[in-house]
C-alpha cells in the first residue's frame, strides 16, 4: 500500500458511516498505510482524565456529576492531543464531529494552527444489506472469534475454528429491528453533517458494501489525492 512519506501534508480525516459499515477496520488500515493516528472521543476523554490534564479534570468533574461532556471540553482535549508529536502525519477522527455545529467548531480549532479537514469520507451502505450483515453476527463465547450466519460459518458446525469451543453468543442489540433503528437514527443525525462537508467541497463517498481490501484501496487513493 502507499507509504506514509508520499503524503505532502498532514491529513485530517473524518470517517462517517453507520454501525457495521467497517469504520474501525478501515481506520486501522489507514493507520498502517499512512502512519495516521485514529482518535476517538471516548479514548481521548479517558486518556485526558487519567493524565490529569486541565481539560481532563474538567471532563472528570462533569462525568462524575452524570452530565454530558461539553463540546468546549472535547475540543480542548482534542487540541491538547493534536499537539503531541505522534500525530504529525495526521489523524483520523472517529465519533467527532457528530453535528454541523461541532464541525464548525472543529474548523475553527484547526484553522487556528493553519490546518483544515482534508476529507470527510462517508462509508455508504445498503440499509437492508447492512441489516443482514449485522444481525447475522455471532462470536465464540470462549475466544471471541467472529462468525456470521451467511458469510462465515465454522468449518465444523457448532465448533469454533480457532479454539474448538462449542458455546457461541450474540449481542442483544444485533437484531434486525434494532439495526434498522440504529440506521434510521444515523441517517437523521448525519445528514446535516454530510451536507456541511459537501458544501465545503471535502466530502468523499465510498460504497462500503464491497470487499474489505477493495474499500481499502479506494480509501488509500482518496487519501493520497487529497493530501497531495
Amino acid at each position: 500500500m502507499t507509504d506514509a512519506t508520499t503524503l505532502t501534508r498532514p491529513a485530517v480525516l473524518i470517517l462517517l458511516g453507520p454501525p457495521g459499515a467497517g469504520k474501525g477496520t478501515q481506520a486501522r488500515m489507514l493507520e498502517e498505510d499512512f502512519g495516521l493516528v485514529q482518535l476517538s472521543t471516548g479514548d481521548l476523554l479517558r486518556a485526558a482524565v487519567a493524565a490529569g490534564t486541565e481539560a481532563g479534570k474538567r471532563a472528570k468533574a462533569v462525568m462524575e456529576a452524570g452530565q454530558l461532556v461539553s463540546d468546549e471540553i472535547v475540543l480542548a482535549i482534542l487540541k491538547d492531543r493534536m499537539a503531541q508529536p505522534d500525530v504529525a502525519r495526521g489523524i483520523i477522527l472517529d465519533g467527532f464531529p457528530r453535528t454541523a455545529g461541532q464541525a464548525a467548531a472543529l474548523d475553527d480549532l484547526l484553522g487556528a494552527t493553519g490546518q483544515k479537514v482534508t476529507a470527510a469520507i462517508s462509508l455508504d451502505v445498503d440499509d437492508e444489506a447492512m441489516v443482514g450483515r449485522v444481525s447475522g453476527r455471532y462470536t465464540c463465547a470462549g475466544c471471541g472469534e467472529g462468525y456470521h450466519d451467511e458469510f462465515k460459518q465454522p468449518a465444523v458446525v457448532g465448533t469454533c475454528d480457532k479454539c474448538g469451543g462449542t458455546a457461541f453468543k450474540r449481542r442483544a442489540d444485533d437484531n434486525a429491528e434494532t439495526v434498522r433503528e440504529r440506521l434510521s437514527a444515523y441517517h437523521a443525525q448525519t445528514a446535516p453533517l454530510i451536507a456541511y462537508y459537501d458544501d465545503r467541497g471535502v466530502l468523499e463517498r465510498i460504497d462500503a458494501m464491497g470487499a474489505i481490501d477493495q474499500i481499502r484501496g479506494t480509501l488509500s487513493a482518496i487519501v493520497t489525492r487529497v493530501s497531495a
